[in-house]
């Protein structure tokens, strides 16, 4: 079982950075694939980014490529989504997700945990 608690959304202007942090509960999170998805409103939970166990490989959709990273320290058993050059268009509410599999995940439905969510709004 692993728990999985977001942090850093909040109201920010466009250009504007924010750091998305999701700290995960238990012994194996070097074990798991992560991933951050983001759902805005009547709109299904899609991709944005995802990363392999030890962090050497990443996933990135294309609309976040040279703007958000992530990272993953698993000594702090925690990963997150660096977002810059935020967008009015990134608004919605992001989840970390964790996935048995170690490596690069990009489908909901193969995470089997999932964080609560934390909302990211940008002004324009």
């Amino acid at each position: 079982q692993v728990q999985l608690v977001e942090t850093g959304g909040g109201l920010v202007q466009a250009g504007d950075s924010l750091r998305l942090s999701c700290a995960a509960s238990g012994r194996t999170f070097s074990r798991y694939g992560m991933g951050w998805f983001l759902q805005a409103p009547g709109k299904k939970r899609e991709i944005v980014s995802a990363i392999n166990w030890s962090g050497g490989y990443t996933y990135y959709v294309d609309s976040v490529k040279g703007r958000f990273t992530i990272s993953r320290d698993n000594a702090k058993n925690t990963v997150y989504l660096q977002m810059n050059s935020l967008k009015p268009e990134d608004t919605a509410v992001y989840y970390c997700a964790a996935s048995a599999n170690s490596g690069i995940v990009t489908g909901p439905g193969r995470y089997a945990y999932w964080g609560q969510g934390t909302q990211v709004t940008v002004s324009s």
